[in-house]
C-alpha cells in the first residue's frame, strides 16, 4: 500500500470512529506502528487530524462519540484484559451499578459467574449479558432508549436511581484526564452516569490506554471522586499515556493495571478457564513512570505500592495507591 493510500485509510478510520489507537491503525493498514506514527504526523501537519496519547482523533480538541458498531471493534484485547481484572473486585452477594459501554459489557459477561450479585444498570447490553445468570439479579432503570449505545437515558432513568445505594459503580466513558476526570460526548449519557455515581459508595472507572488524555465535552466523574482506575498497560512508546497515569495517581486515584501475556497486548482472554476463581491472567507488575515524593506522613522517596483500603487486590494485575485520597 502506498503512503497516500495508507493515509487516506487512516483518515477514513478516524472520521468514522472519532478516535483510533496507533495499534489498531497499524493492524488495519498492515504496517508497523512506527510507519503509522509518521503518517499520523503528516496528516496532523495538514490539519486533518490530531495526535493524542498513542492514537489519532478528530481535529478540534474534543473527540466525538463513536457508535456501538465502531466501538465494539476497537481495543478488543485491552477491553478483555480490563474486564478480567475488574471482575476480581466484585464479591459474592454484592450490590453494584454498571454503566453503559463496550468495556462494561465485557465486565458483565464475567459477572454472570458471581453468585448472589445484584446489578443495577441502564444498559441493555449489560442486562443481556446477565440475562441467563441463575444467581444474579438484574435491576433495570427506566428511561428513554438511546439507540447508538443501547442505553436508557433521560429523566426516567435518573429518577429511578433516586434513593438507591450500592457499594460501588463501574463506569466507562469516552475520555479520561487527571484535570477533568471521566467524560463523555453525550449530554444525556453524562447526566445518567452522574446519577449512577451518586448511588455508589465507590467509583471504579474502566478505561483502556487510548482514552487516557482524551477530553470530551461532558464531565461525568471528577477525578477526586474516582476511587480506582482499571486500565491496560500503555505501549512502551506511549509516554503521554504513562504521564497521564502518573498524574491521575498524583491526584489520589488508585491504578490497577492489567499486564502480562495476553493482557493489554495479547489477543487471548487470560484466566478465562471458567469459574470465579480463574479470573487471574498472567501477573506482571508494571511500575508507574518516574519517581515522586510520598505525600504520606514522614515523606520518603519513590512510589508506595499497597493494597487499596476498601478494594482487595485482584489477581492478574496490581493496585498502585500512590497518594492519599482527597476528601
Amino acid at each position: 500500500m502506498f503512503a497516500a493510500e495508507r493515509r487516506q485509510l487512516i483518515l477514513e478510520m478516524v472520521r468514522a470512529n472519532g478516535a483510533v489507537s496507533l495499534r489498531e491503525l497499524a493492524r488495519v493498514v498492515q504496517t508497523s506502528e512506527v510507519t503509522v506514527r509518521r503518517d499520523v504526523r503528516a496528516l496532523e501537519a495538514e490539519g486533518l487530524l490530531d495526535r493524542r496519547h498513542g492514537g489519532a482523533v478528530l481535529p478540534g480538541g474534543f473527540t466525538r462519540e463513536s457508535g456501538f458498531p465502531q466501538k465494539s471493534h476497537l481495543a478488543t484485547a485491552e477491553k478483555t484484559a480490563i474486564a478480567d481484572l475488574a471482575a476480581g473486585f466484585v464479591d459474592e452477594g454484592e450490590a453494584i451499578v454498571v454503566g453503559a459501554g463496550t468495556t462494561t459489557q465485557e465486565l458483565a459477561r464475567r459477572l454472570a459467574r458471581v453468585p448472589g450479585l445484584t446489578v443495577v444498570t441502564n444498559s441493555l447490553l449489560v442486562a443481556q449479558a446477565l440475562a441467563h445468570a441463575n444467581r444474579v439479579e438484574v435491576v433495570m432503570t427506566g428511561g428513554t432508549l438511546r439507540g447508538s449505545n443501547y442505553a436508557l437515558v433521560g429523566s426516567g432513568a435518573e429518577q429511578s436511581l433516586q434513593g438507591l445505594r450500592v457499594s460501588r459503580a463501574f463506569l466507562s466513558g469516552s475520555g479520561l484526564t487527571a484535570e477533568r476526570g471521566l467524560s463523555t460526548s453525550n449530554m444525556l449519557s453524562a447526566s445518567v452516569d452522574r446519577a449512577l455515581v451518586q448511588a455508589a459508595g465507590e467509583v471504579v472507572v474502566l478505561a483502556d490506554h487510548t482514552k487516557l488524555g482524551s477530553d470530551t465535552m461532558f464531565q461525568t466523574v471528577p477525578t477526586d471522586v474516582i476511587t480506582l482506575l482499571v486500565t491496560d498497560e500503555p505501549p512502551a512508546h506511549d509516554d503521554r499515556a504513562a504521564t497521564e497515569l502518573q498524574a491521575l495517581a498524583d491526584q489520589g486515584v488508585q491504578i490497577a493495571v492489567a499486564g502480562g501475556t495476553g493482557a493489554g497486548h495479547g489477543t487471548g482472554q487470560p484466566g478465562m478457564d471458567g469459574g470465579a476463581g480463574d479470573r487471574r491472567g498472567h501477573r506482571r507488575d508494571v511500575p508507574l513512570p518516574g519517581q515522586r515524593r510520598s505525600h504520606g506522613p514522614g515523606g520518603g522517596g519513590g512510589p508506595q505500592l499497597r493494597s487499596a483500603p476498601s478494594l482487595s487486590e485482584a489477581p492478574g494485575g496490581r493496585v498502585a495507591d500512590l497518594a492519599p485520597r482527597r476528601r
